[in-house]
């Protein structure tokens, strides 16, 4: 196939979303080098995001053009080569997320630099999905998440609650200046241990630079954020496993996570390779499964289009303040993170990904849960 044929198909595939190759439209793609069109043929999802990476094309609106590709299904109709079918069946036989590489998560993406999170997130550094129902800044809805967290769970003084997963605190510092209770957080990045520890200085926050699967202790209620994205299917049952054994017979399990519309497996190459290295979504058939005769379903609240706003708020402090914090990386990193949150605003603005907040309990409280929103 000649290179204009590469060009043509790319340009047909394309066009089924609308989206025009050298057009006049936000959403349209400027390629700047022809071997573009074979590079994203041959590695489909590796390719489009490694050759933005080396500036091969530009988007004014990536998160809208992603949008349209989702909604035209334009995933579902290229045919995947062989090596990404291969990485997928390797994370099928081979646990990618065992104990062994249970930090590596941690030394890949979140401990790249606070700064750089600092520059990014709110002034309370809540790496998730925040809660826009009533608020009118991204502080304020992240705030919103926190407090909505709290209710959902019922805190009282005196509580002690564990943090499975706990970023750099944004949960426990809040519940503890505003619902007087202990927390234990636990993570597996060691710059998240370093600061979380100095925002909660003086405080009943405990950080532990420790694997969920060495929790032995009970506590009153469990909340994990964002966490489970991180466990891979072969891990689902341990980690409710885990959370059922430190949980009070009477307590909550709060659970935040994205979620997949479908399960699967894998994840979509370019993220695991640049992002989030052997992550996966869970699906609401494996999250079912995995708790199967261990805790009781009391709520599911999905509010995944708050995330589209969300990460493109985040896009606007990455970008505003990259001045910054641009002597610790490269043009390439600066390429690399602007398509990962604008990537991801794509694929909750089309609901592709949702974001649930579910609510667990060990033997169904009596007379049942009230839904909070």
């Amino acid at each position: 196939m000649s290179l204009n044929k590469f060009e043509k198909t790319i340009r047909e595939i394309f066009a089924l979303a609308g989206i025009e190759i050298n057009g006049t439209n936000p959403w349209d793609i400027q390629v700047h080098n022809k071997e573009f069109y074979k590079r994203a043929l041959a590695k489909v999802e590796l390719g489009i995001g490694e050759s933005y990476m080396d500036g091969w094309w530009d988007c004014a609106q990536i998160d809208e053009m992603i949008n349209k590709v989702i909604r035209a299904k334009l995933d579902e109709k290229v045919k995947r080569n062989f090596s990404i079918t291969y990485h997928i069946l390797l994370a099928k036989i081979i646990n990618l997320q065992s104990y062994k590489k249970a930090f590596n998560i941690g030394e890949k993406h979140y401990d790249l630099g606070n700064d750089l999170f600092q520059n990014m997130l709110d002034k309370r550094m809540n790496y998730s999905c925040a809660y826009w129902k009533n608020a009118d800044s991204l502080d304020e809805a992240q705030e919103n998440k926190l407090d909505l967290i709290c209710r959902k769970l019922n805190l009282k003084p005196g509580m002690r609650v564990l943090d499975i997963g706990c970023g750099w605190g944004a949960f426990g510092k809040y519940a503890v200046e505003k619902y007087d209770v202990t927390v234990v957080g636990i993570t597996v990045s060691k710059e998240q241990f370093a600061l979380g520890k100095e925002l909660c200085k003086g405080l009943p926050v405990e950080f532990r630079l420790q694997d969920y699967r060495d929790l032995n202790e009970k506590f009153d209620h469990i909340v994990s954020v964002g966490m489970i994205e991180h466990v891979g299917y072969k891990n689902y049952r341990t980690y409710f496993e885990v959370a059922n054994k430190c949980l009070n017979d009477n307590g909550l399990f709060l659970l935040h996570t994205i979620g997949n519309k479908i399960s699967e497996k894998g994840a979509d190459p370019w993220m695991n390779k640049y992002i989030f290295p052997d992550s996966m979504l869970p699906s609401i058939a494996q999250l079912g499964k995995a708790i199967e005769n261990l805790f009781i379903m009391e709520d599911l609240h999905n509010f995944g289009a708050d995330y589209d706003k969300t990460l493109m708020l985040w896009f606007n402090n990455f970008d505003n303040n990259y001045d910054k914090i641009e002597n610790k990386y490269s043009k390439r990193f600066y390429r690399m993170w602007k398509y990962y949150l604008l990537f991801l605003a794509g694929t909750f603005r089309a609901r592709r990904n949702q974001v649930w907040q579910i609510v667990l309990s060990k033997n169904g409280l009596i007379g049942g849960y009230k839904s909070i929103r």
